[in-house]
């Protein structure tokens, strides 16, 4: 069993993997879409997660927002589901 990461390497993970998909977690935080426990949750998945070498590189090339979640990502349905079920960033 792999020890799991650092919680503040896979909260910043997990923030970097919002914003190269165009999901906005304070936005769905904010209007209820995702609770406090659920983003933790999302965090700690994160954490146990074996795709990290994977993401890293996953994520330094995809930094537009415009991408779809990796199938890879622990949280990919989560992340496809805030992004149907929201509002573009910044909009």
């Amino acid at each position: 069993m792999k020890p799991l990461g650092k919680p503040i390497d896979h909260y910043w993970k997990v923030q970097d993997m919002a914003k190269a998909t165009g999901t906005d977690l304070v936005a769905a935080w904010q209007d209820g879409r995702i609770g406090e426990q659920e983003w933790a949750g999302m965090v700690e998945r994160c954490r146990a997660c074996q795709w990290v070498d994977g993401c890293k590189r996953w994520l330094d090339q995809h930094g537009d927002g415009n991408a779809e979640p990796p199938v890879d990502c622990v949280n990919h349905r989560r992340f496809e589901h805030l992004r149907a079920t929201g509002h573009a960033p910044n909009s």
